[in-house]
């Protein structure tokens, strides 16, 4: 199975592969992390089930991170915080529903940008850290498969 999902790859792809589907997976809104690592697939002729496979083993990254990128995305933007009890959610969206999406809104699009902001640089460290580890790995498995 791994052998399938390295197949075609260099150690540069599969670096490349893992850093942006973690990055990708964590991204803030819920829902769309398929599609982006889909994209990234296309766009840099990586391995697609590769990419959603690491996508999907940091999908519960994804849920644990999702308040410390709007916190990050309020602190960026000096927001006041946003309350995040669902029954109070409720309440605005029943009394002021374009109000409530606009905030919603606000409060996804300064989530993304902080997660840009860290984002961007982590994929770099992470293809950093992980182009060395393939490379040796697979100097290791080419020495043990003759």
């Amino acid at each position: 199975m791994i052998n399938f999902l390295r197949q075609g790859l260099s150690p540069q792809k599969l670096a490349l592969t893992i850093a942006l589907g973690i990055v990708l997976g964590v991204f803030p809104i819920l829902g769309v992390t398929t599609v982006l690592c889909a994209i990234a697939a296309v766009v840099f002729k990586l391995n697609l089930p590769a990419i959603q496979l690491v996508n999907y083993f940091v999908s519960p990254l994804q849920l644990i991170l999702l308040i410390p990128h709007v916190r990050a995305g309020e602190l960026l933007f000096n927001e006041p915080p946003l309350s995040l009890d669902v029954v109070q959610i409720i309440a605005l969206i029943q009394t002021n529903g374009v109000g409530a999406a606009n905030e919603l809104w606000s409060t996804a699009f300064h989530a993304v940008v902080a997660w840009m902001i860290i984002g961007l640089p982590l994929v770099v460290v992470l293809y950093a850290i992980l182009v060395p580890l393939l490379v040796r790995r697979g100097s290791q498995t080419t020495v043990t498969e003759q």
